[in-house]
């Protein structure tokens, strides 16, 4: 395999042509891909949904959900199916397991719902299917506001929704707060007296003529055709002289009966966008297109179209944009930018303070290329550039660089001992071939599993092991492939320039400063032909080029032949011009470089970090350096090899302990700061629409005086934009929302705070932050405090989840076949919640108080005056929404509206059902005599799981509260007992802890009377642990196994929790196949037991490092991103392990082993601790959130983008860091205490040999000598570079005497 690298030093033109064609096709593929916040997941779920209007809730249980569940239960794959029956509709969603065949999966669901459609009761809907994805949420809002007419605004609206739809990014332009139109039928009760007509009468003629018949089909001589009468009307007048009966001689027609007219559909819900009325655009762009530039593309119709509207029009209509995704998208892309030039900086500065300018800038060609190469990858997989994969390319910087620092550094050992550079630079890839292969495939391993992942976190951070394992294979062929190549031209290349940079430094002064004129000459017809006169204009020579294709005529051959000869001259004439150019280049850089060398010491000193000096003597022999000797002092006697295993182990003991008793919890995913949220106004009881907007209006006002909001939208009853919520619902008592958007970022005013004053100047030393006051979390605090001040309703405020959150994480269902059972354990729950301290934001699926109307029907009597169920349902409809007579088309609508049939507004009550009558034998018979209107409890939504009913019990945990405990042991055991709740406090303070955090004490429980909290955490006696999610779902946990709940209710914790526990079984799993994976490679590479479990004992002690990172940072442990780091150390810290027992294992075939053991880690700590060390400053920045920006100046500190990734950074910085500086000693010690097992054996058989009176000695001394002799088999030769004097044997000394 290594002869690949002789295969390329070979052919170095055709290497040099791949290099090129990789940074070209992998700058293309960059500026091509898509470039997008959060990665698109396709959620693999559908939803099934059927419009019944007027069902009921617990009808549409019976009838429609069970109706589907028994038929959509048998589908391959299926996990999880929950339903949903509610007034008018009935729904089902089915999850699935990832990796399903979403077009196999759907043709089953479409064929189950085929036989569940035709046990449908008559008037359902046709069912229809959904698909759920991240990315089919706005990316931009347009919204339009002004004091027009709502028809007006409602035509302007859908004519930009036009506009915008037929960008072939843009997937739809939802419009929300708007209204469809509807042609109304009012009927005037006063004229059905009049003209003798019952309701009865007027519903059968409605329901007669909406009726499309399909007549049949007659077969004649010349040919089959089909019959059809259609029932349908072209304009108003066809309903106004629909006939309803006749008197007479006289038709009564509909218009002689009611008022029609041409109007909108009930409101639902109002829609205000910064305090006014608006109707919304909400733009969805589809998947694999470019978030920003789409948004660009918005932004330039809207401002187009709006310049075309009439003066009037304009002056009253103002359009804008907000909620505009990409400015958040381009904001992360440039920081993630930034960082990731930061890191790739700070590489360059360490490899070149160790090795130099030659290296650094070899080690510098690996990044870019193995980054390009990667694009390439991406490209051809049809990934998109997003969040994670930019973090992707940070987390490479680092480790991309490892291969090529060993090989450079390796080649330069090899200069220095005289070697060419391309001999020393293809030894060096073949000497480390195989360590860079072993460290990269022990790296990928660590990445492999998580490609496994599953559910939503493992689609969210899938796109993070794909990236690294691209760059990390792309870093394989530069490393092993690409470098040496440039090395040993570069290095000839180099020589070549030194060689001429000596002849130019020897020639007189003038001569020296003519050659930069002729520099300058050779630059000239290059200057003249390739730069364009003029900004965006090409340059003359293609200009020329392009002249000659214009003029060229296409249908004349000698026209053809003489223009692409024409052209194909110039193009000889432009690469003349380039070589002379590049000569010029290379010319006037030798110049330069000479003329440093007549700058005196400095100057020579800038030439030879730049030029390599031929070695003019070789130093042979070996001496031991510092580091050498501590190892020595380590492994060169039995006793120091147990002495620093001991230290470590009790390092590790103690660091896990200290951690376990001094945590600050677990999380499932890294808090960040909100930029975007929901204000959720709760009020109870049967509110108009007008009430509820008075209530929302109060809200809006406040939210929009706060200074840190940037733009409202305010939803009263039904409506609002489609967002993010990361699975998270309204309150059942909601009667509005608040959707807002906050000051960007990057656009808050900052704060000046003075640091100091210079004494006797006066000066005063500044310092400038971001000002606090408009951060997310303390303007949603803000806001939370002054809304709560409204009477008569709750605040609840959803700040906008980033990342695979799913609302309130303290989530239990209850489950029960059993209704009344399962509403008395949601009481007991939610009874337990109410006194459960830190638990806020409680709520509850149970039915909202309120009361429906039932209308029985007695059939007896109702049969005895020819009226049926079917009669009275189609009154109750005239008085409630209407009859549905036909749908038609109107000018001022793109799409169908409802003809609707129904009772003027003051009629439509139930007690006008009493005045309605029906036509009998005996005459005009009211409703009242055969029905009767009952009030029951309301029911307007039922949920199910798995066919069984279910309801939720959801809770949020207050911040910064803490848990007072005290630790007893018992029985071996420790036990805990709480003694208090402590929340964070001011000037009131109860309790302070060790690091000087004020706490006050909110509740003291009965094991805390008597006891002085105080003392017993100044003692240590006492602990204070975190109230979190995690902890109060334990808690919760030990109540409900304590508590007996109704028969037959079951229990389980869902949202965050269940995707938790799946990425946390996960994750321990994938970390355990990460192991087993790099144990084989090791294996097959050492041929060793015990050097490949030595190599992985690194990972032990990389965990010990991330635990002293996050208590160092003060950070929580966090499941996804926490977790990721840890699995991803397991592939990186294994490396420098690989090169220490690699160059163990060569020295000690021709060497004594302890001193291989010495030899190997000071030959090797170069290497080691450069690659330990960039891949540590490659992450340091986002470690401290800390992203510069080389585009414009400046940089950030915790920004949302930085927030993200500190916890993951954190735990690859400490966890590498601490993990090398112990790899450096553990190693040669347990290298050590192989070699002195004999030794210890020794001790142990004299140690027997005492306790058995000498019986037992005999027998492993001898085994001991055996095992001595066995390995004195071959002789060793140690070559010293001192001369020895040879002293002469005393017979020769007398004869020559």
């Amino acid at each position: 395999m290594s002869g690949i690298v002789d295969w390329a030093a070979g052919r170095a033109r055709m290497v040099i042509a791949f290099i090129l064609l990789s940074v070209v096709v992998g700058g293309y593929a960059y500026s091509t891909l898509p470039k997008e916040g959060e990665p698109d997941i396709e959620i693999p779920a559908l939803f099934v949904s059927v419009q019944f209007p007027g069902i009921s809730a617990a009808d549409s249980e019976t009838l429609l959900v069970k109706t589907m569940e028994t038929e959509l239960a048998d589908l391959d794959g299926l996990k999880t199916m929950t339903g949903t029956a509610a007034e008018n509709y009935a729904g089902v969603v089915l999850e699935f397991e990832f990796g399903w065949d979403k077009s196999k999966i759907t043709a089953d669901v479409r064929d189950a719902m085929s036989a569940a459609e035709a046990l449908f009761p008559e008037g359902a809907e046709k069912y229809s299917i959904n698909e759920f994805n991240f990315s089919e949420f706005p990316i931009i809002i347009v919204n339009l506001t002004g004091p027009v007419p709502e028809r007006t605004m409602a035509r302007v609206a859908r004519d930009l929704q036009d506009d915008l739809e037929v960008l072939d990014a843009v997937l739809e332009a939802g419009l929300a707060g708007d209204r469809d139109e509807m042609l109304e039928v009012l009927i005037d009760p006063l004229r059905l007296e009049a003209y003798n007509v019952t309701a009865g009468e007027l519903i059968n003629v409605v329901q007669n003529n909406n009726q499309l018949i399909a007549a049949g089909e007659i077969d004649t001589a010349q040919g089959a055709f089909a019959i059809k009468i259609p029932s349908s009307f072209d304009e108003p007048l066809d309903v106004y002289a629909l006939p309803v009966k006749t008197n007479g001689d006289r038709v009564v027609t509909l218009g002689d009966l009611a008022q029609i007219n041409l109007t909108f559909e009930d409101r639902k819900g109002t829609a205000r966008f910064n305090g006014e009325k608006t109707l919304a655009l909400q733009v969805v762009k589809r998947k694999g297109f470019n978030l920003i530039d789409t948004s660009a593309k918005v932004k330039e119709i809207v401002e187009a179209r709006s310049s075309e509207w009439p003066e009037g029009l304009r002056a009253a209509v103002t359009v804008g944009t907000s909620n505009d995704q990409s400015r958040i998208v381009d904001s992360m892309v440039q920081q993630l930018l930034g960082s990731v030039f930061t890191a790739v900086a700070l590489v360059m500065i360490v490899v070149l303070a160790a090795l130099g300018i030659r290296a650094a800038l070899l080690v510098g060609f690996a990044i870019p290329t193995s980054f390009l190469l990667c694009f390439a990858f991406l490209a051809l997989m049809g990934i998109s550039i997003s969040n994670i994969v930019m973090f992707g390319l940070i987390l490479a910087v680092g480790m991309l660089v490892d291969g090529a620092i060993v090989v450079v550094e390796y080649a330069d050992k090899r200069q220095q001992e005289g070697e060419g550079p391309m001999r020393a630079y293809v030894e060096a890839a073949k000497r480390m071939f195989w360590p860079i292969i072993s460290s990269t495939a022990t790296t990928l391993c660590a990445f492999l599993p998580m490609l496994f992942w599953p559910g939503v976190p493992g689609e969210f951070m899938g796109m993070l092991p794909i990236t690294l394992i691209f760059v990390l294979s792309a870093s394989l062929v530069v490393a092993l492939v690409y470098l040496p190549v440039m090395g040993g031209v570069t290095g000839r290349l180099e020589n070549w320039m030194a060689a001429q940079m000596a002849t130019i430094a020897g020639l007189p002064l003038l001569l020296h400063f003519a050659i930069f004129v002729g520099v300058v000459i050779l630059f000239v017809p290059a200057m003249l032909l390739m730069v364009p006169a003029a900004p965006g204009a090409p340059g003359p020579l293609f200009g020329w080029i392009g002249a000659q294709f214009a003029e060229m005529n296409g249908l004349n051959t000698f026209s053809v032949a003489e223009t692409f000869a024409s052209v194909f001259a110039l193009i000889v004439v432009g690469a003349a011009v380039l070589s002379l150019a590049l000569g010029g280049f290379l010319l006037g850089l030798i110049a330069i470089f000479a003329l440093l060398t007549r700058l005196g010491r400095f100057g020579r000193w800038i030439v030879s970090r730049m030029f390599r000096k031929e070695p003019d003597r070789i130093h042979a022999g070996y001496r031991r350096n510092g580091f050498g000797r501590v190892i020595e002092f380590i492994v060169g006697n039995p006793v120091m090899p147990l002495v620093m295993a001991g230290v470590v182990f009790v390092f590790v003991g103690s660091v896990m302990t200290y951690f376990g008793n001094n945590s600050r919890g677990v999380e499932f995913f890294v808090e960040s700061e909100p930029e975007q949220a929901i204000v959720y106004v709760l009020a109870r009881g049967n509110l108009s629409l007008d009430e509820k907007d008075a209530l929302l209006e109060q809200a809006e006002k406040i939210v929009l005086r706060h200074p840190g909001i940037q733009t409202a939208f305010a939803f009263a009853g039904e409506g609002g934009l489609n967002s993010n919520t990361g699975g998270a619902q309204a309150p059942k008592d909601s009667i509005g929302q608040i959707q807002l958007e906050t000051i960007p970022w990057e656009d808050r005013p900052n704060k000046i705070d003075p640091l100091f004053t210079v004494p006797l100047l006066g000066f005063s030393v500044n310092r400038e932050t971001q000002d606090p006051a408009y951060d997310g979390d303390v303007i949603l605090a803000e806001l939370t405090e002054q809304l709560e001040d409204i009477p008569g309703i709750r605040i609840e405020i959803l700040a906008q989840a980033r990342g695979p959150a799913s609302g309130k994480p303290v989530h239990l269902r209850l489950k029960s076949d059993s209704f009344p059972d399962l509403l008395a354990a949601t009481a007991m729950v939610r009874e337990k919640y109410e006194t459960t301290q830190g638990l806020t934001l409680i709520e509850d699926t149970r039915p909202l108080p309120g009361i429906d109307w039932q209308i029985d029907v007695d059939v007896e009597k109702a049969g005895r005056y020819g009226a049926d169920v079917l009669t009275v349902g189609a009154m109750v409809q005239l008085v409630t929404r209407g009859l549905l007579l036909d749908t038609m088309r109107v000018d001022t609508s793109d799409e169908e509206i409802e003809i609707r049939v129904r009772l003027p507004e003051n009629d439509r009550v139930l007690s006008t059902l009493d005045t309605l009558k029906v036509r009998t034998a005996d005459g005009l018979i009211p409703l009242s005599n055969f029905i009767t209107r009952t009030p029951v409890p309301k029911l307007a939504e039922i949920n199910r799981v798995d066919q069984k009913r279910h309801l939720d019990i959801k809770a949020d945990v207050m911040p910064g509260l803490m848990k007072l405990v005290e630790i007893t042991r018992v029985n071996g055991m420790d036990q805990s007992t709480t003694l208090g709740t402590l929340r964070p406090a001011g000037n009131d303070a109860d309790v302070t802890s060790a690091d000087g955090t004020a706490y006050k004490l909110t509740e003291r429980t009965q094991a805390a009377e008597g006891k002085d909290l105080q003392q017993g955490v100044r003692e240590g006696t006492y602990r204070m642990v975190p109230i979190n999610p995690n902890e109060r779902i334990a808690e919760l946990t030990t109540w409900l196994e304590e508590t007996d709940l109704p028969l037959g209710v079951s229990y389980e914790w869902t949202g965050d929790q269940e995707d938790q526990a799946e990425s946390q079984a996960f994750l321990s799993s994938a970390f355990t196949a990460a192991l087993g994976l790099m144990f084989i490679i090791l294996l097959a590479q050492f041929n060793s037991f015990y050097n490949a479990v030595l190599v992985l004992l690194a990972v032990v002690l990389s965990t010990t490092g991330v635990l002293i990172g996050m208590l160092v940072m003060d950070q929580t442990f966090s499941i996804i991103m926490t977790g990721t780091g840890i699995v991803a150390l397991a592939g990186i810290v294994v490396n420098n392990n690989i090169i220490l027992i690699d160059t163990y294992q060569e020295y000690e075939r021709y060497m004594p082993r302890i001193e291989a053991i010495i030899r190997t880690a000071q030959a090797r700590i170069r290497p080691v601790l450069l690659t330990t060390i960039t891949t540590m400053a490659g992450l340091a920045p986002m470690m401290f959130g800390l992203s510069l920006n080389f585009a414009e100046g400046g940089y950030t500190i915790d920004s949302p983008t930085a927030l993200w990734w500190k916890q993951l950074a954190t735990a690859v910085v400490f966890g590498l860091g601490i993990a090398t500086v112990l790899t450096l000693m553990v190693t040669p010690s347990m290298l050590a205490i192989r070699i002195w097992a004999t030794t210890y054996i020794r001790w142990v058989a004299r140690l027997m040999a005492k306790m058995s009176l000498g019986r037992a000695s005999r027998a492993a001394r001898d085994w001991a000598l055996q095992r001595d002799a066995r390995r004195a088999a071959a002789q060793e030769i140690i070559w010293d570079d001192k001369p020895v004097a040879t002293a002469r044997p005393p017979a020769v000394a007398a004869v020559a005497e």
